[in-house]
């Protein structure tokens, strides 16, 4: 029977769905982590009949055929880059992005990668870094007898010193868009890398264009939605539930013509 074929890919879209909605809620509490969507279409159809197609000679064409479809397939799991909410912090370093565009670091190898999780802090030589000590570009090196550093929603970055003096200017953060953010590969680690998909880079400064502002002491929370995503665990457990039983039901009617034949 077709049918316990069928409903294995429906057993296995389901448990794919299953796997996108736990990373999901895994990753709730991540500093600006983008939930996924699992997306499905049809498999092939078996034509058993053609519509359009005259049944004798001389007859009227059938108005509609015999299709019958093989299943469901997983087409892709996409990336929803929408905005998270924008979480107050104390912390002088902590930069979230209010609109489009990512930060640009230094990879292990010197690769340009790519995050929104501002988390930020400085090494030992003052530049300023990720939490897993890789440099943002351009490179950002605080002084050491800085008493307090600002930064601007350009990404203007000033220190102030203990003799009174006047804000000065020490750098400039930039902000990189892409034609396509969902075409970027995830790395892990908060990270992105460029692709094919996703376009060339394309840098400027924060509030320019189509890149947002850069909220200083504000952390980017992650854009999943608790209640949405329970929800879809249960659909998720419904639909995975009922192709059981399509494979059970089938399974009892063939043993049923078995029975019948011995």
């Amino acid at each position: 029977m077709k049918a316990l074929a069928i409903a294995a890919t429906g057993m296995s879209a389901q448990q794919t769905n299953l796997e996108v909605i736990s990373n999901n809620i895994a990753n709730m509490n991540t500093t600006a982590f983008k939930g996924s969507r699992a997306e499905f279409s049809d498999l092939l159809y078996q034509v058993d009949r053609a519509a359009g197609v005259a049944n004798r000679g001389g007859a009227a064409p059938v108005p509609e055929g015999i299709q019958q479809g093989l299943g469901v397939r997983t087409a892709a799991v996409r990336s929803l880059h929408s905005q998270g909410p924008m979480n107050h912090t104390n912390n002088t370093f902590d930069l979230a992005i209010d609109g489009q565009g990512w930060f640009e670091v230094s990879g292990p190898d010197g690769e340009a990668l790519y995050t929104r999780a501002g988390a930020f802090n400085v090494n030992g030589e003052g530049a300023l870094v990720t939490l897993d000590g890789y440099e943002v570009q351009p490179g950002i090196t605080i002084p050491l007898d800085a008493t307090e550093m600002t930064i601007n929603e350009s990404g203007e970055v000033f220190a102030t010193f203990a003799d009174g003096s006047p804000a000065t200017s020490i750098g400039q953060l930039s902000l990189t868009s892409f034609v396509n953010n969902a075409g970027m590969k995830a790395i892990g680690g908060n990270l992105f890398r460029e692709t094919e998909a996703s376009g060339a880079p394309n840098a400027g400064i924060a509030g320019e264009g189509p890149l947002g502002v850069i909220r200083q002491r504000y952390l980017e929370g992650a854009n999943v939605d608790p209640v949405k995503e329970i929800t879809s665990l249960i659909s998720a457990q419904r639909g995975y539930e009922m192709n059981s039983k399509v494979i059970q039901a089938a399974d009892d009617m063939a043993g049923t013509v078995s029975k019948g034949i011995r």
